[in-house]
């Protein structure tokens, strides 16, 4: 029997069905910010003045040194971790997570200020963790594409959620054609620059929606309530909400291997906001 237009097997459409609850609900300001109860616009605007200015750099900065890792230096084999554990556990790594806690710690002791310092080592770490739901979910980091579809999830950042149906889709549109042209410059060979302007203007397009994230989660430690908890806290948020994901993301990079690119995406669109699609009986 034919699958119906917009139809996976059950089985690929319970994993995009899950992939899709990742990537679509609440961002990271609501889930930073709901425990003290306010509104991510008034704790953006008590921002100082220059606070734009040190994210846009520390951003464009932090993805610089993560796409030095994934380029030059990320392994391609190793250990397969566990998956994705939906109960807001990750068992992918946990040294990255603990590192990533323990940074955001020492950011919330410096500051605003100290985020071109702590970010870019966040950043980093958070990178690692990134792969490693890759290689989980079958991504050949060996090649280009593999490793650039990694840096290719700080894009999916910044504000998403149930009214956007194709919020995801959207964001991967945005830096569609800079993944490609990098993707290209890397597979020529040759040393790697990462002046070179391919992945000069892959790093700006993912670092435009990067620094929503960070302006978010600056803001955050802002908060009083928020503050009082610490940069620790924040940060393990900040993680979190950026493996959930890239493990969404792998998991429809997965199936599109698998079924094709256009049938995953008409799939993933059907399913619309409702309830989770019981199999056929």
């Amino acid at each position: 029997m034919d699958t119906p237009t917009g139809r996976l097997p059950d089985e690929a459409m319970e994993e995009l069905w899950g992939a899709k609850r990742l990537l679509e609900t609440e961002g990271l300001a609501a889930r930073v910010l709901e425990l003290a109860g306010r509104p991510i616009e008034r704790a953006l605007a008590k921002l100082p003045a220059k606070a734009s200015e040190l994210v846009a750099a520390a951003s464009q900065k932090s993805l610089a040194a993560a796409a030095s890792l994934a380029i030059g230096s990320l392994p391609s084999e190793g250990r397969t971790p566990s998956r994705w554990d939906p109960r807001g556990w990750l068992t992918t790594d946990v040294t990255h997570d603990l590192a990533v806690i323990a940074t955001g710690g020492a950011g919330g002791l410096l500051g605003l200020e100290g985020l071109p310092l702590e970010l870019p080592l966040t950043t980093t770490l958070m990178l690692r963790s990134i792969a490693a739901i890759g290689r989980a979910e079958g991504e050949e980091l060996a090649e280009p594409k593999g490793r650039l579809a990694c840096v290719e999830v700080f894009a999916l950042g910044g504000r998403q959620g149930r009214a956007r149906e194709s919020g995801y889709f959207s964001a991967r549109a945005v830096v569609a054609r800079e993944v490609t042209e990098a993707a290209r410059y890397l597979a020529a060979g040759g040393a790697v620059d990462l002046e070179a302007p391919a992945i000069v203007r892959f790093l700006s397009k993912v670092a435009e929606r990067f620094g929503v994230s960070v302006s978010e989660r600056a803001a955050a430690m802002a908060v009083p309530v928020i503050g009082a908890l610490g940069g620790a806290w924040v940060n393990h948020v900040f993680i979190d909400h950026y493996q959930r994901l890239a493990h969404g993301h792998f998991v429809i990079r997965r199936l599109e291997r698998r079924h094709g690119e256009a049938a995953v995406r008409e799939a993933y669109e059907a399913l619309g906001a409702g309830p989770e699609p019981a199999k056929d009986r």
